[in-house]
């Protein structure tokens, strides 16, 4: 069955990094325009990265263009989302998405926290 599980997630300081990686199971992953999308509380789901299925192109939410890098490793179906210059409104849980023709998939999410 399809499967996406998101990971690297915590609490950092402002100012810190944080990696999460989305690791996809169960379709053909290299054939798949992948996202990153995160929910913050009592806020409605947002798109924060886009890359297309070889990774040719990324697009970035203007929130965090110049902080946030999409990358994805097609021989090991994961998608990694490199976070710099975290702000306490990057505080959300973040999921991946799969963007097929036919469905969408969608991980369950993994919480990223911005306090000191």
């Amino acid at each position: 069955q399809v499967q996406l599980v998101e990971s690297g997630g915590g609490l950092v300081q402002p100012g810190g990094s944080l990696r999460l990686s989305c690791a996809a199971s169960g379709f053909t992953f290299s054939t798949y325009p992948m996202s990153w999308y995160r929910q913050a509380p009592g806020k409605e789901r947002e798109l924060v990265a886009h890359i297309t299925s070889t990774g040719g192109i990324t697009n970035y939410a203007v929130f965090v263009k110049g902080r946030f890098t999409i990358s994805r490793d097609n021989a090991n179906n994961t998608v990694y989302l490199q976070m710099n210059s975290l702000k306490p409104e990057d505080t959300a849980v973040y999921y991946c998405k799969a963007s097929g023709t036919r469905a969408n998939y969608w991980g369950k999410g993994t919480l990223v926290t911005v306090s000191s």
